[in-house]
């Protein structure tokens, strides 16, 4: 009786006779993932790529921080970050829901709802807004103050840490950076409701 061959031995289909197997990814060159000459790198985006591989991880860390800081004082991430920029922008008479948006770059809806929960847990005090009646003012209460200088320490410690080595010119620089690509996201987001609406169309076509 003859051995079993390697294709039963091993549950591999064995090249068909006369065929010589082939590697898949032998010779195949993907393509370029952006088109502006300025981030590609002898004509290849590798380089592009492994930049926005560390920006997701930079800024995946980065919220973990801000959440981090939450639950020192019992909050989420985004409850934090309206805490902290009410302290930032209140002044003497409190800071506009719209402002405190703008500051803390969070949509003015979902800064509404954080402001009522932290309303709730006696950390923020609300009164009207003399210059527009139909909005409201927000502050901070005594608790409030307590809590930020309480978490202050800590926030000053991780990011001290986060920022290590990082100078005021690399700061200023990223900074521009950023003002610039989250102008950008819009746009990129336009583009990619545009291409799922234009496949969405195309699918209700298809019989």
């Amino acid at each position: 009786m003859s051995s079993p061959s390697t294709s039963s031995r091993t549950g591999r289909r064995a090249p068909a006779p006369g065929r010589k197997p082939t590697r898949q990814q032998a010779g195949f060159a993907p393509p370029v993932t952006v088109s502006h000459a300025g981030l590609l790198t002898d004509g290849t985006d590798v380089a592009f790529r492994q930049s926005l591989y560390l920006m997701v991880l930079a800024f995946s860390r980065l919220a973990t921080c801000r959440e981090a800081f939450g639950r020192a004082l019992g909050l989420t991430g985004s409850q934090f970050a309206v805490l902290i920029g009410t302290a930032y922008r209140q002044g003497q008479d409190g800071v506009s829901i719209r402002a405190l948006a703008d500051h803390v770059q969070l949509a003015s809806t979902h800064v509404t709802t954080e402001v009522g929960r932290l309303i709730d847990k006696g950390l923020l005090i609300k009164s009207a807004n003399r210059q527009d009646r139909r909005g409201v003012l927000v502050r901070l209460s005594r608790q409030g103050e307590a809590a930020v200088g309480d978490v202050a320490p800590f926030v000053t410690r991780v990011n001290d840490r986060l920022f290590a080595g990082i100078s005021r010119r690399d700061f200023a620089i990223v900074s521009a950076f950023l003002s610039r690509f989250a102008a950008n996201t819009e746009d990129a987001l336009d583009e990619i409701r545009r291409t799922e609406r234009t496949r969405g169309a195309g699918s209700a076509r298809t019989p």
